[in-house]
């Protein structure tokens, strides 16, 4: 597949103008606001104030093979207003929290830091979190969750006596993490019946237009219930729901139907820093579908979503080929 991926063909490709004239007008305007906040809201009981867009610190970040050019990008998402920082240990076995790790020693006091543990046992999720500790540099993060909750038996280990939500629990109550969460991609009633059952903060879970999962249907009326702060993820369903023609749509759509949801931010891995410069233009200036429009983007996103939830099944955050292909 060939890659002409000029300035203008890329915003071609996102539909923001397919000319000159509406092209560049839309770089200045991003310049000029860049000096602005990002829309923030309140993620839930925790009081927390954080921005509409999160930086995804997932695979694809990790396609910033150069570290410095990663943190170049890191710090212009944060001088652009995102205050919400979603890692993981599972990110290239902490190499994802290491560098992130290397900006919290100027920058903490800026963002909202999260991280994920994905081991299933209490003295394995300690443990886990405790190496996390060191490599973001902190003696504390603000959210830690454990890492995709799968089907009723991975939720039973979980619920174990010695199963990691005991560690969770006692993350918290050790002030290893201010507010503890759960993340899911794989089946939202599932995901209702850990947030129903147990004392979480906040959660994490695939939330886009077409679906997935039963997470709109299901789990996100249970965490708005208990008013936990609800974190949207998978909000182009790994660039599956992106494209042109039945079951496709483009980001900005697919952005604004998820944070037109009940939710607090949305995670996006962006690994351009023209795609960063992109989405928090788009939050800056979001408005909400409204419910005709959330349906109509539905019914066109319905062909995609028997496969995007297989394709999500069990799914661990990979890396793509190029990250040009995330965007056509």
């Amino acid at each position: 597949m060939a890659m002409d991926f000029s300035r203008r063909k890329f915003l071609e490709r996102l539909g923001l103008g397919t000319a000159a004239g509406t092209a560049f007008p839309l770089l200045k305007n991003m310049a000029e606001g860049a000096a602005l906040a990002l829309p923030h809201r309140t993620l839930g009981r925790t009081g927390a104030s954080v921005s509409i867009l999160a930086f995804g610190c997932g695979s694809r970040f990790l396609m910033y093979e150069d570290e410095e050019k990663a943190l170049a990008a890191l710090n212009r998402a944060l001088d652009l207003g995102i205050t919400y920082l979603d890692t993981a240990y599972a990110y290239g076995d902490g190499k994802s929290e290491t560098r992130v790790g290397k900006l919290m020693a100027t920058r903490r006091k800026e963002v909202f830091l999260a991280t994920k543990i994905p081991d299933r046992k209490h003295d394995d999720f300690l443990r886990r979190l405790e190496g996390s500790l060191k490599r973001l540099q902190v003696d504390q993060v603000d959210l830690v969750h454990i890492h995709s909750l799968r089907l009723e038996d991975d939720l039973a280990k979980l619920e174990a006596p010695d199963g990691a939500l005991k560690g969770l629990l006692e993350a918290r109550e050790r002030k290893l993490t201010r507010f503890i969460g759960m993340t899911s991609h794989t089946d939202g009633e599932v995901m209702a019946r850990a947030i129903e059952r147990h004392d979480l903060d906040c959660v994490q879970m695939a939330l886009n237009g077409s679906r997935n999962g039963k997470f709109e249907e299901a789990a996100l009326p249970a965490a708005n219930r208990k008013n936990l702060g609800v974190i949207a993820m998978k909000v182009t369903g790994q660039e599956f729901l992106l494209g042109e023609g039945p079951g496709k749509s483009d980001v900005p759509s697919l952005l604004r139907y998820s944070l037109s949801l009940p939710v607090t931010t949305a995670v996006i891995g962006m690994p351009r820093v023209e795609f960063i410069e992109h989405n928090t233009e788009v939050a800056r200036s979001f408005s909400p579908l409204s419910e005709a429009e959330k349906e109509n983007l539905r019914r066109s996103l319905a062909p995609s979503r028997e496969p995007l939830e297989h394709k999500l099944s069990g799914h661990l955050d990979g890396p793509a080929s190029a990250p040009e292909i995330l965007w056509v």
